[in-house]
This record gives C-alpha cells, structure tokens and sequence, in this order.
C-alpha cells in the first residue's frame, strides 16, 4: 500500500507540473485525507471523492477537457481515488478517459460507473461502451443507477462480480428520492455500496437509511453535499463562525463536507468542481478534526439560521 501510495505521489506531480498546475502549499502536502473502509472487505478509501454530474459535461472542447484533467490531477495529487460518473452525464464519461489517459492512468483510481437503461439487455453493452470510455480493464465499482431497471440490472452485476470482471455492486438514488424502495434493496439485496443524497439540509437519510447501511454492513457515498452548489451559493459571502476553526473548516464547503462525513455510516462524499483550488479544499475536508455529535448539531443550527 505504501508503495502504490508512493508512486501515485510521484506520478501525480510529474502531471501537475506538466499541466502547469501549482503544488499544493506544503501544510496541505503534509495531511492526508481520512479513509474509510468499504464494510464488504475491509478496503480503506479516502472520504472524499470526485463527481462529475455536469462539471465534466464539456465535450469534445479541448480548452475545457484539459481543465478537467487539471481537476483530476489535483484530485490525485492531495490523496484522492474515487471518481464516480454514469452514462447519464453527456460527455463525463469520455471526458475522464480523456484525463485519465493525460494523467498516465494513475494507479491509485478507484472507478466508481452506473448502469442507465430501461432495458435490462442492454445492460452489458452499455457497461462495456462506459468501460471502453475509461479505458480501464474493470470497474472497481458499478451501481444502478436511480434504481432504473434495478431487478435486472442486479442480476448483472452480480453474475460479472461472480466472474471478477467488477468489484463492487451498488445502487443509487438522489434528492430523497424512493428511500422506501431503496430500504427494501437494502434490506434484501447483497448490495456493496449505496448513493443517495445527503447534506446538512436534507437529513432524512438519518433516519433509516444510513442506520441500515450501518446494520447491513453497506458502504454509503453521498452525492449533492452541497446541493449542485445551491448551499455554497447560499452561504457565499456570510461570515464563518469562530468555533469552526475547533473542528478545522476554513471555508464553508469544508464545514458542510465535514458535517457529512462525521456521520460514522458515511463511507465517500462526492463533490463535483471545475477548480483546482475547489478540489484541494474539498480533499482538505476529510483531513483532521471531525465534529462529534453535539458539534454537528450546532453547525446544522447555524446554517439553518442563516
């Protein structure tokens, strides 16, 4: 581990020096982000991944890919894996092949995809034209995605899981959408991940999923921490408070993904950003002090305040 962790070190800063991206400063360098480990086997990862709903959706402009892939290298450079895309997301796909293959196919990648389709067929073609798109030998993971299809798109996954040809089976689901379905997938499927939403607004999934993921033993990755930006828009301009240095949140966007990932049945949160800087600060996040309970009620106090 050691060493894998030294050469995607040593190959990320190679490629950020070729995209004329500047080093991280040297305290950023010095700390690592959290990890935590996938419940099914025990494999750590770091809480804080890499969307692309809509930041990636750029397509074949070449000024625009190279700035996703600036992203990725900065990802990569502070410590991050997972990447997480699906074929609902125009371009995205190729996109992170295109920065993949710029960044020398980083050996640290955990590749997060989706099945989308209506039709339980086409499953395995679309997985494998999103394949071709990453230009990677096998997902690491590969979820339904918005619960389309589910039944037969599981049964897929499970028979390619069985052949080692994927990882990791997951579902996904966003904006509290069908949780009662979701629940029932949980409590009867072999699943290995679940994505929903969560953030300090929309804390349904307090209630019983993520208790459930933590009983079941299923890995958790958030989507929409801050509402597709509509939160950081929101608190743009409002002074922090002086008791988030306790917990060691510069910026808003550390204070919410903070908040997410105290939460124990939080495995990744996964930001999605068109910045270097947003993606540093966002891996910063999963570095240091995390709020403890009382703590996470008083920050969900404040912004609801606000």
């Amino acid at each position: 581990m050691l060493t894998t962790r030294r050469m995607l070190v040593q190959a990320s800063l190679g490629v950020m020096a070729a995209l004329n991206v500047p080093p991280l400063l040297a305290h950023a360098q010095d700390q690592r982000p959290v990890t935590r480990r996938i419940p099914s086997t025990g494999e750590a990862i770091p809480a804080v991944g890499l969307g692309t709903w809509i930041t990636f959706n750029v397509g074949d402009d070449p000024t625009l890919r190279d700035e996703c892939a600036q992203v990725m290298a900065a990802f990569f450079e502070a410590g991050g894996r997972m990447i997480d895309s699906s074929p609902m997301y125009g371009s995205s796909q190729p996109v992170v092949g295109y920065g993949l293959q710029k960044l020398g196919q980083p050996p640290g990648l955990f590749s997060a995809e989706k099945v989308w389709t209506s039709s339980g067929a086409d499953g395995p073609n679309q997985i494998e034209r999103s394949r071709r798109f990453w230009n990677v030998p096998r997902f690491d993971l590969i979820q339904v995605h918005n619960l389309l299809a589910w039944e037969a798109h599981l049964q897929t996954l499970f028979a390619m899981k069985a052949a080692g040809l994927v990882r990791y089976v997951g579902i996904t689901t966003s904006e509290g959408r069908r949780h009662d379905l979701l629940e029932q997938i949980m409590r009867h499927e072999a699943v290995d991940f679940v994505q929903l939403t969560y953030n300090i607004i929309d804390r349904e999934a307090e209630e019983r999923i993520l208790p459930l993921a933590a009983e079941r033993g299923i890995a958790v990755i958030i989507n929409r921490p801050f509402r597709q930006g509509a939160l950081t828009s929101r608190l743009d301009g409002e002074p922090m408070p002086a008791w988030a240095a306790e917990i060691g949140a510069s910026s808003w966007a550390q204070f919410l993904l903070k908040f997410i990932l105290s939460h124990p049945a939080v495995t990744v949160a996964i930001p999605a950003t068109t910045r270097v800087d947003h993606v540093r600060e966002n891996v910063a996040a999963a570095a240091g002090l995390l709020p403890n309970a009382v703590t996470r009620e008083r920050m969900a106090a404040h912004v609801q305040e606000l």
